[in-house]
């Protein structure tokens, strides 16, 4: 059997453990989990590390559990927050918990005919019928507060420098992260939980339940919050967060994320967010070096987490987009892109608007440059750069003579007009 510790071990993916966890796991074939909260129908990339260790811990041989928290997402986990965030409602949750699960699916093998096939449960399913006295008697009786009180979340949020406390509400989600483990333990016979370092008080309070209530054993495992190195959070930009879902973030967009990671960051996540094994990677991080102006490592990590996440297709597109802004490309190029993506690439590029009218009787060079758009100054300026073979629409040079028409429409509502290599300019048809 692989051994899923000392694989998550060289990628930099252990952070702490309940003792004689990796021990079990090497002698063991098991059952074990990780939670994701539904607090929007998309999972963003920090979802990626919890996501990647459960199909570490499925190609290990064992079976992974990924619990959506339907009943836990409408309590809210004080887990490294400074404040109690909004509740969801019952329907926004519903939402959410679907396309979660949707996304899930595309990395994790539910379809398996072998015995470790991925199970995927939702918590509502078993605390929707669980009544308030039940559950304070059945169990609320088995931890102290003393026991919750001491857990870094709690203490943190009650510390003399915390302004707003904590909701009761907020308080017992420890407990409700726990009953989860408890009845996995039992009805799947769930022997580990796993999660962020941040999730450890939480978990551990899992594992003390089973051992008061079931007299059971259970292993806990954590992994480091992912960082990066300038200080900055991880998993967000400009724009906010980089989402799983194609339709937050573009597969274009989401691939430049990782394009753009520093060289630093680069050799670090090649590791976390990649099933390449260790011999390659090194190869990789020495290939890097040697050549750092190649970037070498964030285009394969690039690569490989785009795949992962959207697909061939999508992957050859964001190629093909990235090209299309620093290299040699043709209007057939651009029109093979579809809206968002077209406008992704060009992004901040500044737009002027332009009728249909304007499209249907043809827009004379000169026009489009300077009159319609503002892009130059003057008509001589526009004369000048078409003498110096500096003028391209969609990304092909022009010469005076030519006229803006219908066919150049990419989208059938945008003209690039571009002068020089780097500047750029688009026309729009209104609405």
């Amino acid at each position: 059997m692989t051994n899923f510790v000392e694989e998550l071990r060289w990628r930099g993916l252990i952070h702490d453990s309940i003792p004689e966890t990796e021990d079990y796991l090497y002698t063991h074939k098991t059952v074990g989990y990780i939670g994701f909260d539904p607090t929007a129908d998309s999972l963003h990339i920090g979802s990626l590390v919890p996501i990647l260790v459960l199909k570490h811990f499925q190609n290990a041989g064992h079976t992974p559990i990924a619990l959506v928290g339907g009943a836990t997402g409408m309590i809210g986990d004080p887990s490294g927050k400074s404040a109690e965030r909004n509740l969801l409602d019952e329907e926004a949750l519903a939402k959410n918990v679907a396309g979660v699960q949707a996304q899930l699916a595309r990395f994790l093998d539910f379809e398996t005919k072998a015995a470790n096939k991925a199970v995927l449960v939702n918590n509502y399913d078993w605390m929707k019928a669980f009544s308030l006295i039940d559950f304070v008697r059945d169990i609320g009786k088995h931890l102290t507060v003393n026991y919750m009180m001491a857990k870094d979340s709690v203490k943190k949020r009650l510390g003399s420098d915390a302004k707003e406390g904590m909701s009761f509400t907020e308080f017992t989600y420890q407990l409700f992260q726990g009953y989860d483990f408890l009845h996995l333990y039992k009805h799947y016979n769930c022997r580990i939980q796993m999660g962020g370092s941040d999730q450890w008080g939480n978990i551990t309070t899992g594992t003390e339940l089973i051992r008061r209530k079931a007299k059971g054993k259970a292993y806990a495992l954590t992994v480091p919050l992912i960082t990066k190195s300038d200080g900055t959070k991880f998993g967000k930009s400009e724009g906010g967060n980089i989402w799983l879902d194609a339709n937050r973030t573009s597969p274009y967009k989401f691939y430049q994320y990782w394009l753009n990671t520093s060289d630093e960051d680069a050799e670090k996540y090649i590791k976390i967010f990649t099933f390449l094994d260790k011999d390659t990677v090194d190869s990789l991080i020495k290939e890097h070096k040697e050549m750092p102006h190649l970037r070498l490592l964030q285009k394969k990590i690039g690569e490989e987490v785009t795949l992962m996440t959207h697909g061939k297709e999508a992957y050859d597109n964001a190629l093909k987009a990235t090209q299309i802004l620093f290299g040699k490309s043709t209007a057939a190029d651009l029109r093979s892109l579809d809206e968002q993506t077209f406008l992704d690439v060009f992004d901040g590029v500044p737009v002027s608007e332009i009728t249909q009218a304007d499209i249907d009787n043809g827009i004379d060079i000169i026009d489009a440059f300077h009159e319609k758009s503002g892009f130059l100054k003057s008509n001589g300026e526009v004369r000048r750069a078409l003498k110096e073979n500096s003028i391209s629409v969609n990304k092909a040079k022009v010469a005076e003579a030519y006229t803006i028409t219908s066919a150049d429409l990419i989208a059938q509502k945008y003209v690039l007009l571009q002068r020089g290599k780097k500047k750029y300019f688009l026309l729009k048809i209104g609405s």
